[in-house]
């Protein structure tokens, strides 16, 4: 099916994907660290401290995930989404009134939960199971929505902090949180239930079957890939978390350092269109290992280099690497562990997400407190990328033949 035809006669649900993964936005590290350096000034905090704060509520959120994630199996998108709108909003109308800086891994939580959890959760869970031949190409339309959002959010927020005060900008991001409900109910007004998606046009996994999440801790493969899985929610997040740290340490403009973020969109829209064609083409066995090796090198030109134009190619090769992960992600799931029980065992994966942007943060907080400065801290990080990458490959080797068309 041509490009056009295949928007026009699904553009309900991409757009409604595109808009729900858009406000995840308000509770995604990339907008929350935009305040980094008001929140530590107004309550005293050091980088370990912020780092801790933020580490805990995540981590709150990331156990709290294994129960929330479960819901996409039993309640239809439109409504769930709506919701954990609501939720959104009052997180943000929490941030805007912070009593303390006790209070902070209260409102992290909240925001993490509602934000970086749950509605990106609903939103590739959803795509991946509206859509089955298409699923590459489809997950790579509606993950646009987080695209724009990193792209955008922070330059205009940043913008205006010189005209406003931090805290009332969180009250836009509450207006904005629930302005969407609306749009996404009468989107979404058709939806069909994921128990009868799952009864009609479920497809299986390896060996057959559709995996439940007991299974799917119980076999070889989850713990195999869980390096590559938590990679990019550990390293990716503590990037933009210490957005502030990194361009202070080395001489930039925090506003020219947001600046380069648009530049990071349009090279993961390029890098997820590319990975939804190659994934209904190939599949993920062939391309899961490997996609976050810009990344590895994205952290070594991060640490190396002293000049905004390095900072622009760590973008580039940052963003190679997230358009892979936003579609190869959503697709390997249900690829491997089947349609049937996949809200429940994707939410295994988001929990893990969600913990290793807790990870992140903490542990390069608590080392820059020890006198170690990020950029040093990031070379060594992408050794520990490279070596997921190989386990990967290995783990690929060894599942891709179980698969109900390998022998095709």
């Amino acid at each position: 099916m041509r490009m056009f035809d295949f928007l026009f006669l699904n553009k309900r649900w991409l757009l409604a994907g595109g808009l729900i993964s858009l406000s995840s936005s308000y509770g995604q590290t990339f907008f929350i660290s935009i305040f980094a350096g008001e929140i530590m000034a107004e309550f005293g905090l050091s980088d370990g401290q912020w780092g801790g704060y933020y580490s805990a509520g995540t981590t709150a959120s990331a156990i709290v995930m294994l129960w929330g994630g479960i819901l996409s199996d039993r309640f239809r998108a439109g409504t769930l989404a709506a919701i954990v709108l609501v939720g959104l909003a009052i997180a943000c109308l929490f941030m805007a009134n912070l009593p303390g800086a006790w209070a902070l891994p209260l409102a992290i939580f909240a925001l993490r939960f509602t934000g970086q959890g749950m509605l990106s959760h609903i939103a590739v869970v959803a795509i991946a199971r509206w859509f089955q031949a298409a699923r590459g190409k489809a997950l790579a339309i509606s993950t646009l929505g987080f695209s724009v959002g990193e792209a955008f959010l922070p330059m205009l927020f940043v913008f205006l902090l010189a005209f406003a005060e931090w805290r009332s900008l969180w009250l836009i991001a509450a207006l904005a949180s629930v302005l969407m409900i609306p749009v996404l109910l009468i989107l979404l007004q058709r939806e069909r239930t994921p128990q009868s998606i799952a009864e009609q046009d479920s497809s299986a996994g390896m060996n057959g079957i559709h995996w439940t999440r007991h299974q799917a801790l119980s076999h070889w493969l989850f713990w195999m890939i869980l390096p590559t899985m938590s990679a990019p929610g550990i390293f990716s997040t503590a990037l933009f978390f210490q957005q502030v740290h990194l361009s202070t340490g080395k001489g930039w403009e925090h506003a020219h350092f947001v600046a380069l973020f648009p530049l990071f969109t349009v090279t993961t829209i390029a890098s997820m269109f590319a990975y939804g064609w190659a994934i209904d083409r190939f599949g993920c066995a062939k391309l899961i290992a490997w996609f976050q090796v810009p990344m590895a090198l994205a952290y070594v030109v991060f640490g190396l280099g002293d000049t905004i134009a390095a900072a622009m190619l760590g973008f580039v090769l940052m963003g190679l690497m997230q358009g892979g992960g936003a579609t190869l992600f959503g697709a390997f799931w249900p690829e491997f562990y089947g349609t049937r029980n996949l809200g429940a065992v994707k939410s295994l994966a988001t929990s893990l997400m969600v913990l290793g942007s807790a990870l992140g943060p903490g542990l390069t907080g608590a080392l820059i407190d020890l006198g170690y400065p990020f950029a040093d801290q990031m070379v060594f990080f992408a050794v520990y990328i490279l070596a997921a990458c190989t386990l990967t490959h290995l783990a690929m080797r060894r599942a891709a033949p179980l698969l109900p068309n390998a022998a095709a």
